[in-house]
């Protein structure tokens, strides 16, 4: 069976859609869902150390269980950590998929970087995941998803697709996030542990390469050569006009073909992707200048930040200029909407790519949240937003999280911690998404990324509002 990211998350393929599942974990005893320490895939004393103290002010029993559960989720299950050319090296799998993603490695390893002063097992961890994403950029700048075996092809199908698959790529679909991330991602390392050890020669090619595509894909001098288009009936699956996308003005925003949710962009601005994009090459910047020395790099990386962020000035915004438009064309064209996925518009603040008290982001999130919002979804067990890639109805737990985390109103964080706890379908972990009316219904028991982005929420709370975990939900 061919079996592709869609098949995983839509249950047409091994793993299905589930709705046979326990009872809700408030009927069954809370026991942990974690391995057995010595099935577990790394472990990190100052994380485990980290759960303790947290879980201990946690007043709600299965609020604590699910943080508990959730938060060493990357580490337990899905890095496998290395030596490569006598270098650490760190593959990490998003959890179900046997591949890793540029994007969900970052954003899974992400939630510990505060601990890494901590731990030198844990630093060399981080050492090999920015090692591994820079030997992946190097390989193919336009890939999203990557194998271990770098001589391997690829084992999700994306072979047969129609553009230049190169040995070790697992999935091709350009997205100006998967460059993005490990920029956030080595910006956040270095802030926390000023260590140099993994911003050699290697990771600077690989950032140096990474620069070179976004830029290129601005497309001011021709369209560069990324093409993608695949053997399938489903429109999100491939790009339109031989795999370049829908026609745009050159306007200094940079062509997306993907959407961080792996599906095809309509307009090829994606403007959060762009946001984002201004504020990791901010990123990389100061990295490449303080860890590095290299003035040069950090000059050109801060060139096209302002570039881009000029021209989401001038076109990124829905015509009416009181909100962030999702996609754009340049020629006046722009949809609005918004998709789980981070980046999204919701988000802004979480990459760095907007202030949370910025009006504009203010407005824009309070349209994301509402009918204006043809991917808000509101049911008996939750409110929340989706997107294409699962299909109406499917509320992503990291909506909730996001929404959570950007809201400073005890009454709104309160609610999305009680969905969160009564969503989780009796797993003990969050999904990909889950049925507006039955959370019993859902996609991918087995997602890091979203079990992290939790985690990264109750730590935020314990900092920032440590009352409310001393509530009951």
């Amino acid at each position: 069976m061919r079996m592709t990211r869609r098949d995983l998350v839509t249950g047409t393929g091994a793993i299905a859609l589930s709705s046979l599942m326990p009872a809700p974990a408030s009927a069954a005893p809370l026991v942990s869902k974690r391995p057995p320490p010595e099935k577990r895939a790394f472990t990190s004393p100052a994380v485990e150390a980290e759960i303790k103290r947290v879980k201990a002010k946690i007043a709600d029993p299965e609020l604590g269980w699910l943080f508990e559960n959730c938060y060493p989720n990357t580490l337990d299950t899905t890095v496998q950590p290395g030596t490569v050319d006598g270098k650490p090296d760190t593959f990490v799998i998003t959890g179900d998929i046997d591949a890793m993603w540029l994007r969900d490695s970052s954003a899974q390893l992400q939630t510990y970087v505060h601990l890494a002063p901590k731990d030198a097992g844990l630093r060399r961890l981080f050492h090999g995941a920015l090692q591994r994403q820079a030997r992946c950029i190097l390989i193919d700048p336009y890939a999203n998803a990557f194998l271990k075996d770098t001589s391997a092809k690829s084992n999700l199908g994306a072979a047969a697709d129609m553009t230049e698959m190169k040995p070790g790529v697992a999935e091709r679909k350009w997205e100006i996030d998967s460059l993005c991330y490990p920029m956030r991602l080595a910006h956040a390392y270095w802030t926390a542990t000023r260590d140099k050890a993994p911003f050699d020669d290697l990771w600077a090619r690989g950032m140096q390469q990474a620069v070179a595509t976004l830029k290129e894909q601005q497309r001011i001098d021709g369209p560069g050569p990324y093409r993608f288009q695949r053997r399938e009936v489903t429109p999100t699956e491939t790009v339109m006009f031989g795999g370049l996308g829908s026609p745009t003005r050159k306007v200094g925003l940079i062509h997306s073909a993907f959407r961080p949710s792996d599906d095809a962009c309509v307009l090829p601005f994606l403007i959060p992707s762009n946001l984002f994009a201004v504020s990791a090459l901010r990123m990389v910047a100061a990295v490449l200048r303080e860890a590095r020395g290299d003035v040069e790099g950090a000059l050109e990386a801060e060139a096209l930040a302002a570039s881009v962020s000029a021209a989401l000035e001038k076109h990124g915004k829905m015509p009416d200029g009181q909100s962030w438009a999702f996609e754009v064309n340049g020629y006046g064209d722009a949809i609005f909407m918004d998709d789980a996925n981070v980046p999204s518009l919701s988000a802004l603040p979480l990459l760095g790519a907007a202030d949370r008290n910025d009006p504009l982001y203010r407005r824009t999130a309070a349209l994301a949240w509402s009918d204006r919002n043809p991917y808000f979804f509101a049911g008996s067990a939750a409110q929340g937003i989706g997107g294409p890639h699962v299909g109406m109805d499917m509320i992503w737990p990291m909506s909730i999280i996001t929404r959570a985390l950007m809201s400073d109103d005890d009454a709104v964080i309160r609610q999305c911690l009680s969905w969160l706890k009564k969503t989780h379908g009796g797993t003990g972990f969050m999904h990909e998404s889950f049925h507006k009316d039955n959370p019993a219904k859902f996609t991918r028991s087995w997602f890091a990324w979203a079990n992290g982005l939790f985690g990264d929420l109750i730590l935020d709370l314990e900092r920032r509002k440590p009352a409310l975990l001393a509530l009951t939900y």
